[in-house]
């Protein structure tokens, strides 16, 4: 289980990344494809939940190597926010 509260909290983080690249009002986030806005972004977040929502059913269903694999996802999104947003 402490896999999937790790998964857990890394998803929280790129949440928190994702909605402020989205407010950020950024010149690159006119420049995504119309189905990024629908919804007012929240078609982009609900993908940021099901990726994470299958990382952590696969985590507590016999992939607990996986949390590496959500690591490697999270810096990801951590160091192209951190592009965006400076």
């Amino acid at each position: 289980m402490l896999i999937v509260a790790v998964i857990f909290l890394l998803g929280v983080a790129n949440f928190a990344l994702h909605k402020a690249v989205l407010e950020s009002g950024h010149a690159l986030i006119g420049q995504v494809p119309g189905f990024v806005h629908m919804l007012g972004g929240r078609l982009s977040l609900l993908t940021e939940f099901l990726v994470l929502l299958a990382a952590m059913m696969l985590a507590a269903n016999g992939w607990p190597s996986l949390v590496w694999a959500y690591l490697a996802y999270s810096g990801l999104n951590a160091v192209a926010a951190w592009l965006i947003l400076t």
